[in-house]
């Protein structure tokens, strides 16, 4: 089985989808004739030409609005917005359009369409760039938000997002593009959107996260376990929906969660986590609740980026303050 990273299993599900479907396109800042900034539409345009991948004016609320009408209209477009950050001038196209299309229709249409976007940090990226704004859209009934944290799953969510019906919002953490190679198949596949991954299972404590905080989260878990202490680690996958029941079922086994993720704080997916557990499994929990998150503060400039976001050593203090009670 060969071994991608995530830039190329994202590439290889485009592609295999494309093969598949006459009715997937691509558009874009720059996703043709360069391929995408970060080459991740490299060669698609060579293979199935300048009609089905194609680039578009630096415009990207006309990216998503056109997607809306193409999406409505018959075709799967896979839009991409350049990074996360630029996702402002689109939130009436996504959120008052797209979102709302089923329901404003009473079921005569839908919006069968992804918009990409890479976001995350620890790449030292110029403002704008790096923001983790995926909550926004938590809000946002009709919409699906998926974050892969690995080659695999980035390449099988993708699939199932672009054969969904309603429009999925594919974010892509940058500083895994190329971190590392997992064994993906050649083989078509999908990862059911809305399903989050125990990766490492544990008695002591539940560590939630997803996207770019998964490696360290997964090491952190590691050097706790040469010491006897075994936390579970789940990585959402999707944050719309969220899989609830899994967290659930781990923190009535552990009786201890903590939740880490490099968007700020107030507002963000951690609070739905704790208000579900809350309202759901309050009388499992045997301490509050840790939160280990990027500041409330704009994204900061380069020289504080590492201190601004989870790390290694906060999310250890995390832990001893979570085991403590």
């Amino acid at each position: 089985m060969p071994k991608l990273t995530m830039i190329e299993a994202i590439r290889q599900a485009m592609a295999q989808e494309m093969e598949r479907d006459e009715r997937v396109i691509i558009l874009g800042e720059d996703v043709g004739v360069n391929g995408g900034v970060f080459r991740a539409t490299d060669g698609l345009q060579d293979q199935f030409g300048a009609n089905r991948v194609f680039d578009t004016p630096l415009a990207e609320s006309g990216i998503i609005g056109s997607s809306v009408g193409l999406a409505v209209n018959g075709l799967r477009p896979v839009a991409e917005v350049q990074f996360l950050g630029f996702i402002y001038e689109t939130m009436d196209q996504i959120c008052a359009q797209a979102a709302r299309m089923r329901f404003r229709s009473g079921g005569r249409f839908t919006v069968p369409m992804v918009i990409r976007s890479p976001f995350s940090g620890n790449v030292r990226s110029p403002e704008l760039h790096s923001d983790s704004l995926e909550a926004l859209f938590l809000h946002t009934p009709g919409l699906k938000v998926v974050i892969p944290s690995n080659p695999y799953d980035a390449k099988g969510l993708l699939i199932s997002a672009i054969r969904d019906e309603n429009p999925v919002l594919f974010f892509e953490p940058m500083k895994l593009y190329r971190a590392f190679r997992d064994e993906v198949p050649e083989d078509v596949y999908e990862v059911p959107i809305g399903k989050a991954a125990v990766l490492k299972e544990g008695e002591d404590a539940t560590i939630v996260t997803y996207g770019g905080t998964v490696p360290m989260v997964k090491k952190v878990a590691e050097d706790y376990q040469s010491k006897g202490v075994n936390l579970e680690v789940i990585d959402l996958r999707t944050i719309s929906p969220l899989d609830i029941d899994t967290i659930k079922e781990s923190v009535e086994k552990t009786g201890r969660l903590m939740i880490v993720h490099e968007a700020v704080k107030t507002g963000g997916v951690g609070a739905e986590i704790i208000a579900l557990i809350s309202e759901e499994t309050l009388y499992s929990l045997a301490a509050p609740v840790v939160r280990v998150t990027g500041y409330d503060t704009p994204y900061p400039v380069q020289t504080v980026e590492d201190d601004w976001l989870p790390n290694e050593h906060r999310v250890k203090n995390g832990v001893e303050k979570l085991l403590s009670y």
